[in-house]
Order: C-alpha cells, then sequence, then structure tokens
C-alpha cells in the first residue's frame, strides 16, 4: 500500500466549536471482511489525520459500529463521531444505550435522526414531547454534545433549518443529486452556522461503476456479443465518472465535510489522493460533470436520495 496524503483539519463544522478535515469516514463496515481488516483500514484513514467518523445501528446490523469502536481503542479524543437514530417509532434513550454499548464509548459528538425522508415524519419527531425532545434528554445526559438530522428530503431540511434545532445537517451533494441541496440547503446552513456534512459523492457506487449501489451488482447486464472466431466478447461497460471527478464535484461545492465510502485501501488511495490534490472546477466542468452523471446513473436502480421536484 502507497503512503497516503496527510489531512489537516481545516474549518469549524458550523457553531460546534469542532475543526474538521475537508473529507470524512463514512461507512466501511463489511460483514465479508474480518474485524481486524475492517479496523485496519479505519485506522489507516486517521493515521492520514482524517477526523470525522460516521456510523449507524443499521450499517450492518451494528458491525459498524464495532468496527468504530475497535479502531478508536486509545485514540478517541480529537476524533468527532456520528451516530444515528434509526427507528422513530421506538424510545430513543434505549437505542442510543445500544450503540454507546456496541461501541464501547460513553458518548459520541453527534447524534442525528437517520434519514429523515419525508415532511410528516420530521413533524412527527418535532412534535411537542416527541422523540427530538428525548433526543435532546440524551444530550442533556452527556449521551452526545449535538444533535440533528440526516435526510434525503431538501423540504425537511428547509423545515430544519426554519426550526434551528439542529447543530449538523447531513445530506447529499455530489454529481448526481437534488439541485436544491446544493443552490438552497448548503448556502443557508452555512449562514445559519448548521454544520453541513454531505455524502452521495459517488452516488451509492453507480456512478463509479456497474452497480445498484453499495456493492449491489447489477443482476441484468447487456449481454456481449459473440466474436467471428465464436468466442463470446466481454461485457460492455455502463459510462461511469472518475473518483477523481465526482470527488472534486463536490469539494467544488465546499460542504464543511464530504462523507467518502473508504471501505477498502485502494479505494482510500483514489479518494484521498483526489481529496488532497483538489483544484475548484469551473461552471462549465460542474456541468459537464452533470450531463455525464445523468448517463451514467441510467439502468442502475432508484435515485433514492432524489425526490421529485414539487
Amino acid at each position: 500500500m502507497s503512503p497516503l496524503p496527510h489531512f489537516e483539519p481545516r474549518r469549524e463544522l458550523g457553531r460546534t466549536g469542532f475543526r474538521a478535515t475537508r473529507v470524512g469516514i463514512g461507512d466501511l463496515a463489511d460483514r465479508r471482511v474480518p474485524l481486524e481488516a475492517c479496523v485496519s483500514t479505519l485506522r489507516r484513514a486517521l493515521d492520514a489525520g482524517l477526523n470525522l467518523i460516521d456510523t449507524a445501528p443499521s450499517y450492518e446490523d451494528g458491525y459498524s459500529e464495532q468496527v468504530v469502536g475497535a479502531a478508536l481503542a486509545g485514540r478517541r479524543e480529537g476524533i468527532f463521531v456520528i451516530d444515528k437514530v434509526d427507528h422513530f417509532d421506538r424510545p430513543v434513550l434505549p437505542q442510543i444505550g445500544g450503540s454507546l454499548e456496541r461501541l464501547g464509548l460513553p458518548s459520541v459528538d453527534l447524534f442525528v435522526f437517520h434519514g429523515v425522508s419525508t415532511l410528516a415524519a420530521y413533524e412527527a419527531l418535532v412534535r411537542p414531547g416527541g422523540p427530538f425532545s428525548e433526543l435532546e434528554a440524551c444530550r442533556q445526559a452527556g449521551k452526545c454534545r449535538f444533535v440533528g438530522f440526516s435526510s434525503h428530503d431538501p423540504l425537511v431540511l428547509d423545515a430544519a433549518l426554519n426550526a434551528r434545532a439542529a447543530d449538523v445537517l447531513m445530506f447529499p451533494v455530489g454529481p448526481l443529486v437534488d439541485e436544491r441541496y446544493i443552490e438552497q440547503i448548503l448556502p443557508r446552513a452555512k449562514a445559519l452556522g448548521i454544520g453541513s456534512v454531505c455524502f452521495k459523492t459517488f452516488g451509492a457506487g453507480k456512478l463509479l461503476g456497474d452497480t445498484l449501489g453499495y456493492g449491489q451488482p447489477l443482476a441484468e447486464r447487456p449481454r456481449g456479443k459473440l466474436s467471428s472466431g465464436g468466442g463470446e466478447v466481454a461485457e460492455p461497460e455502463l459510462p461511469r465518472l472518475s473518483v477523481e471527478e465526482c470527488v472534486s464535484f463536490t469539494l467544488t461545492h465546499d460542504p464543511d465535510v464530504a462523507l467518502l465510502g473508504l471501505s477498502f485501501p485502494n479505494e482510500q488511495d483514489a479518494a484521498l489522493n483526489a481529496a488532497a490534490n483538489f483544484r475548484p472546477l469551473p461552471a462549465v466542468a460542474l456541468d459537464e460533470i452533470r450531463v455525464r452523471a445523468k448517463a451514467a446513473i441510467q439502468d442502475k436502480g432508484a435515485v433514492w436520495w432524489n425526490p421529485a421536484t414539487p
């Protein structure tokens, strides 16, 4: 493995007071990979200076939290840990307790409600005495320092910005996202001092390869034609973008932190070298990447992070 570039903290994550690196460590757990290997991969990213980690109970059914906890053993200081509340219809405290137990930590920096993707779901969370009040009580009890939401709907994010109750919001920013995330939500979050931690740089992997997302190979591919010699030629690759194009697109829009999937050392090499060599893209290059992203996503399943425009 080649050495990774080193990253230094860049700016505060909203008004949390924590100076985060430009890129953060997204979920990297894979139950097909031994715990020790996942831990080693995560520590490699920490050794490169990355200081923000994202996890959730639903990532590989708690395995991600176990990996994060093991990787942070003896090196918790200076790392911003994000975890999530997955179930909105269950009491919050037991969910947080289970996450902290799997992490082996007394607290994390930020708990967010995970995937709040309808306005009705958001309104149910923030009703008086509802789950958000429970999360605030957990904060007061020292289980976390900050609270927020992750969402795949600009209307939810807009409502959260209006309420000014979240310390950090998590939402998509990448070559194939609803423009409202970039043109409306991100600038408002910056103006209000609410942290932005953004994902979907690679479109759940769809922009980089022939997949339905997150390592799921396409069930059906265009079949290769028989060559004149009788053998079948290789199946053609579907359109795709490069890691550098995706990373540069997201970083040009300048969220506080871009979460990158870094599950394997070769993925770390590509993504972190692209981030280290980043230069802002001009508008014409951004537009060209958007056009190619639309082609690259065709026939690769649902784009669940983009709601229909009202």
